[in-house]
């Protein structure tokens, strides 16, 4: 089940919050949506069909739950997702779901409807890797086995926990769930509506709930400054236009201290990257990407290669370069990264 960030304990609702909380709330239909959004994120379209009733109906009870600051809405192409949010007023709202009963037949019935949509979503995206995983497959086998490249990221992470994890490009979430052991919550970017719907349906199926996903442009990401604890870009670099320019917006969102991943490959000549898979530049070298992290004021703290194994020459050397925010942690507030930026 997937929900959108844990939710912290820490939040308190005054008087008035709590008013506007028990009236946006006092409603079947708005209590059956609050215990949709708990378990995940949906759209209005989605919420038609679970629930049977008009758009025009479901609208207007999710803009009073949004008015109430209960539910927070995120647009995406289209479309708009609305999940449970992380306000004072959520957390109320959490507390009210704690005590339903699971067994109350309009609500089980409501969570067969919704498991029966996540089935006919997941075969959807199934579809769409399938329809792709000829062009993936080529990529993945001119590089180290990924499990080798995901071993290596955990060890340049290291073991200790930390509270927020950004992944841009995030593809098919797996990013978010190698690491949802060690972070509280986390946010996959990426530009792809399908590649969202592939990483939502993973997740789901992974039981990842504290993560979610949200369309966004790399150059432009819908994250505050000083807001996450470890982002990664992993072989993604190598699609865009300017590298550089992706890499200084990674760094705008990291908190002091905070942490940069990047995962690509090593210089190469293989031209029929760029003809059939789009690849805008043929690898990084150490010496061009220490600069650009210089640039974007971050510290290389450790890079390693991964070179092709005994007898693959033909492979291509896959680098991680980590890399630290310069600034010293102070005890200044840091921003939320489940708020997007005004």
């Amino acid at each position: 089940m997937i929900e959108s960030v844990r939710p912290n304990n820490n939040r308190r609702a005054g008087v008035d919050e709590l008013v506007a909380c028990l009236r946006a709330s006092g409603e079947t239909t708005r209590i059956r949506l609050l215990a949709l959004l708990k378990e995940g994120e949906l759209t209005v379209k989605d919420v038609t069909s679970i629930l049977g009733q008009s758009q025009p109906r479901i609208s207007r009870h999710l803009k009073l739950l949004s008015e109430a600051g209960i539910i927070q809405r995120y647009p995406e192409g289209a479309w708009v997702y609305y999940r449970l949010g992380d306000s004072g007023s959520a957390a109320v709202a959490r507390t009210i779901l704690s005590h339903a009963d699971p067994d109350d037949p309009v609500l089980a019935a409501d969570r067969e409807r919704l498991e029966a949509l996540r089935r006919a979503k997941a075969e959807e995206a199934a579809a769409y890797f399938a329809s792709r995983a000829d062009s993936w497959d080529q990529e993945r086998n001119l590089h180290v086995p990924d499990a080798a490249v995901e071993a290596a990221m955990r060890r340049a992470v290291g073991s200790k926990p930390f509270d927020s994890f950004l992944d841009l490009g995030t593809g098919t979430g797996r990013l978010l769930d190698l690491f949802q052991d060690q972070y509280s919550r986390g946010i996959g970017i990426d530009a792809s509506q399908s590649m969202l719907s592939v990483a939502r349906a993973n997740l789901a199926k992974a039981g990842v709930n504290n993560a979610q996903v949200r369309q966004g442009d790399i150059y432009a990401l819908p994250i505050p400054p000083r807001s996450t604890d470890v982002a990664v870009i992993h072989q993604v670099l190598h699609y865009l236009e300017e590298p550089s320019r992706a890499i200084t917006e990674a760094a705008r969102t990291l908190r002091p201290g905070g942490r940069l991943l990047l995962v690509d490959f090593a210089p190469h000549d293989l031209e029929f990257l760029r003809e059939k898979h789009a690849h805008r530049r043929l690898g990084f070298s150490h010496e061009q990407v220490a600069r650009w992290l210089d640039d974007a004021n971050l510290d290389l703290v450790k890079q390693q290669d991964l070179c092709p194994e005994e007898g693959k020459s033909e492979q291509l050397t896959v680098t991680l370069w980590l890399a630290q925010d310069r600034r010293i942690a102070t005890d200044l507030p840091v921003a939320d990264p489940t708020q997007e930026l005004a």
